[in-house]
């Protein structure tokens, strides 16, 4: 299995990075970190055309060439953020999505006014509207505070293997 990970966050030190990286490093599949968030230019409908501006093609061939993707995501202002939303607003024009199998990690912190659910309620409807494959028993809501965070990876075990279980779910999806 081939998983992409897409990180929703463009800070340098991002918990939602820092979770994606430790994913990555715990090796329960082979994955690919896609770090180019901030190098898509705005979408525009009249760019979604060949030729794609150069960074759009990368995205929507790391994503095709998926097997499944595992986001992981903060909010801002209680929604997605909109560098992200614009890297789900490129993939909507193509079928990349299309019945592939996602999951997501929320870890906003018990403090944050809504836990996150304002950003995940609003990728579950996009989606839900390019037709991916939610897998419920992949998503995962695990608090993470920075302190958690050591040298841009998760620092606990504990935590650690709870991503893992969850890369195990969405596996499995792909087995059914």
């Amino acid at each position: 299995m081939r998983l992409l990970l897409i990180s929703g966050s463009t800070r340098s030190g991002s918990t939602n990075t820092a979770v994606l990286r430790s994913v990555q490093q715990c090796g329960a599949v082979e994955s690919e970190l896609y770090t180019e968030l901030a190098a898509l230019p705005a979408f525009d409908p009249d760019e979604d055309r060949d030729p794609l501006p150069e960074a759009v093609d990368r995205l929507r061939r790391a994503v095709a060439a998926a097997d499944a993707i595992l986001f992981c995501t903060p909010e801002y202002a209680g929604a997605l953020p909109g560098s992200f939303k614009n890297l789900l607003d490129w993939l909507v024009g193509d079928v990349v999505l299309t019945d592939k199998p996602v999951a997501w990690i929320n870890v906003s912190s018990v403090a944050a006014p809504t836990g996150g659910a304002g950003a995940h309620s609003e990728l579950r409807t996009v989606l839900g509207y390019v037709q991916a494959r939610v897998v419920e028993s992949a998503c995962l809501r695990v608090p993470l505070a920075r302190t958690d965070v050591v040298d841009g990876e998760v620092e606990s075990e504990a935590l650690r293997a709870e991503f893992v279980a969850a890369v195990r779910e969405l596996t499995s999806a792909l087995e059914s």
